[in-house]
């Protein structure tokens, strides 16, 4: 069987033509939201009802937000006030990931060719990577990209 396709990006430290000329450029057919706040004011072209309208027309691209595959705000205020290291913060995003049953959140086919959006502009202290390797985890078939 081919590897499903998973991609990732974050918004941050990027404008408008880098982050769509990324998704456009990869074949992303649906974003996947994963960030708790899809609204605020500092998400910029990436609050929800902009970023569904751009993916349309940009990208030809869905949307999806699944906030069950964000951190809870205990966990991620803990990180962010140094109450937990970063390996802390893994084990206890993924524990809940377990928690949530994410696994049945979504299919390997609804995965493929899909890119999980947060905020950080990388992915290595970012829980977009913990998500996509949860799946990998889940479905071994799953070659991981980040943008």
């Amino acid at each position: 069987m081919n590897k499903i396709k998973l991609f990732t990006i974050g918004f941050t430290k990027k404008n408008a033509e880098t982050f769509f000329g990324k998704l456009k450029k990869s074949g992303v057919v649906k974003l996947i939201d994963i960030r708790l706040n899809n609204v605020s004011q500092l998400a910029g072209f990436t609050k929800k009802d902009d970023l569904i309208y751009f993916l349309n027309k940009i990208c030809d691209c869905d949307y999806v937000h699944e906030p069950l595959l964000a951190p809870s705000k205990e966990i991620l205020d803990a990180y962010k006030k140094k109450e937990n290291t970063w390996p802390e913060y893994e084990k206890r995003f993924n524990d809940l990931l377990i928690s949530r049953k994410a696994h049945t959140l979504l299919s390997s086919s609804e995965l493929h060719m899909a890119c999980l959006l947060c905020s950080e502009p990388t992915p290595d202290k970012c829980h977009r990577r913990l998500v996509a390797e949860f799946f990998r985890n889940c479905f071994e078939e799953i070659e991981i990209m980040h943008l």
